[in-house]
């Protein structure tokens, strides 16, 4: 995934055990370097003044200046450079990464304590892979900001086209089959995808399907979503629970560590939470939800897949397509990290490639109001 030299990282945080910890998990893998290590806020600050780093690792909870103070400051004063928070598995730790990914942290990671450190292998995939996946995604969005002719965004298109896309090698191929006014709507993402989930909701507005929503997310993670949703929005989301009807105009969530399905029970839809085997290394993950709804609904479904590192939604996106559903996904300079999105657009299973801000009022031309 690569480019050129090693990812430049700085980790922060007020523990010089943690520090060390994470450094050296984060050097295991060639691509990575990591360039500084401090140990509060403003120590950041000044460090991305004077080096040119990439991704920053950072604490919440420290002295002189904490995170969420410095979050703002470090962006503003290197812009571009991605930033994941490091927090607690717990209710504070989450509304924490809310808040963070609200004033622009690209992502999150969940922390263990520092005795478990040194084994939580999961833990230093996911750091290393996130790392690599905002760093890789960082220096392609720039060379692309050159410009050139290619350029440009790839917009719904009403006939058969084979599209250019600068981003990556080859054409993108819209489907030209209409869309079908859709009974129930399903979104997936990952990383970037509470930013672009609270964007797009928020210029959607209500409509009178119901709506069900993959984002990869721990448990308590994917209450604080919800909820977030809900109170920026004004729309009647929560965390799914098992065996509950799906109803129009209600917004559902997959809970952390459960994969979301659809059955369909002597005529009625229902939510199903299950613990089958992770898939795309993801629990919840796109897949299941995308297979089930194209087996209750049919033709009748219509999925975006916003931005996310991975390609969870490919396979069950090729189930919907083939079933007659349609799908569109977020474009490639809009999104955080183009892997999920990007990997259904190439396999040439959109009707639509569009930025965030396109999404809500494409959907709206295909979906019903909900009754005011």
């Amino acid at each position: 995934m690569r480019s050129g030299s090693p990812y430049r990282v700085m980790v922060v945080d007020d523990s010089a055990v943690i520090r060390g910890l994470l450094s050296r998990a984060l050097e295991i893998d060639p691509d990575i370097q990591v360039v500084a290590s401090v140990g509060d806020g403003q120590m950041a600050i000044n460090t991305v003044q004077r080096q040119d780093i990439e991704i920053v690792i950072l604490d919440i909870e420290m002295p002189v200046m904490d995170g969420l103070t410095a979050l703002p400051k470090l962006i503003a004063a290197r812009p571009g450079i991605q930033v994941i928070v490091a927090s607690t598995l717990t209710q504070r730790g989450a509304n924490v990464s809310m808040k963070a990914l609200s004033l622009g942290a690209a992502d999150y990671v969940t922390k263990p304590g520092s005795s478990a450190l040194t084994t939580a292998d999961q833990f230093k995939r996911e750091l290393t892979d996130k790392v690599k996946a905002l760093a890789f995604a960082r220096r392609h969005t720039r060379r692309e900001a050159q410009p050139s002719p290619a350029t440009g965004v790839v917009r719904e298109r009403p006939g058969p086209a084979l599209v250019p896309h600068a981003g990556r090698s080859g054409e993108l191929r819209l489907r030209t089959q209409p869309i079908e006014k859709p009974d129930v709507v399903a979104i997936g993402s990952s990383t970037g995808g509470p930013q672009a989930l609270f964007r797009l909701l928020k210029a959607l507005g209500s409509i009178a399907q119901p709506m069900l929503i993959t984002q990869h997310m721990p448990p308590t993670f994917t209450t604080i979503l919800a909820e977030h949703i809900q109170r920026l929005t004004n729309l009647r989301a929560a965390e799914a629970v098992d065996g509950e009807a799906v109803k129009g105009g209600r917004i559902y969530i997959a809970p952390g560590d459960f994969h979301m399905v659809v059955e369909t029970q002597a005529g009625q839809k229902k939510i199903r939470l299950t613990k089958a085997p992770p898939e795309n290394f993801c629990r919840p993950a796109v897949d299941p939800m995308l297979r089930s709804l194209a087996s209750a609904y049919g033709r009748k479904v219509l999925t975006v897949i916003l931005t996310g590192m991975g390609q969870d939604g490919l396979k069950g996106g090729q189930v919907l397509v083939a079933g007659g559903g349609s799908l569109i996904a977020q474009d490639e300079k809009t999104s955080v990290v183009w892997g999920m999105p990007g990997a259904v657009a190439m396999a040439g299973l959109c009707s639509a490639v569009l930025p965030i801000d396109d999404i809500a009022p494409f959907l709206s031309r295909h979906v019903g109001r909900a009754p005011s």
